[in-house]
């Protein structure tokens, strides 16, 4: 294997969002294919790094609780989906409430009008307004 067929330890570790001695007992334990360079160095595999971060991806469990104490059930009425982000607006009784998210979210979300969401909103700060007198 030459250097060019793997990543150094630190840039798979900072590609994984792990610690390089994370990745160094993953390799002691078995769960990591690490490889030496011809100067000692040890490299991981493309490959190992983009399985570990396809067992990372997986579907996680749907939340059933949050701290945003500001949720409302809504139907999704409109979504403009651009390359990369996308407007999904939505109705929540009277207030109409509209998100600024990813392409990406969207899409794994399946959002699109009629879908019935749960749409949370946390805020760290808060407009106050005059009405019109």
């Amino acid at each position: 294997m030459t250097d060019d067929d793997g990543l150094r330890i630190g840039q798979a570790a900072a590609l994984l969002g792990v610690s390089v001695d994370t990745l160094r007992r993953w390799g002691d334990e078995g769960r990591l294919a690490l490889v030496r360079s011809g100067g000692g160095q040890r490299l991981v595999p493309v490959a190992e790094v983009q399985r570990l971060l396809a067992e990372r991806t997986t579907p996680q469990t749907p939340t059933v609780a949050s701290s945003a104490r500001n949720q409302f059930d809504a139907l999704v009425t409109r979504v403009v989906r651009g390359a990369a982000a996308a407007t999904v607006e939505m109705q929540a009784g009277p207030h109409r409430l509209v998100a600024l998210t990813t392409a990406e979210s969207v899409d794994e979300l399946g959002l699109a009008p009629g879908v019935r969401v749960i749409a949370s909103v946390k805020s760290t700060s808060v407009v106050v307004g005059l009405p019109a007198s």
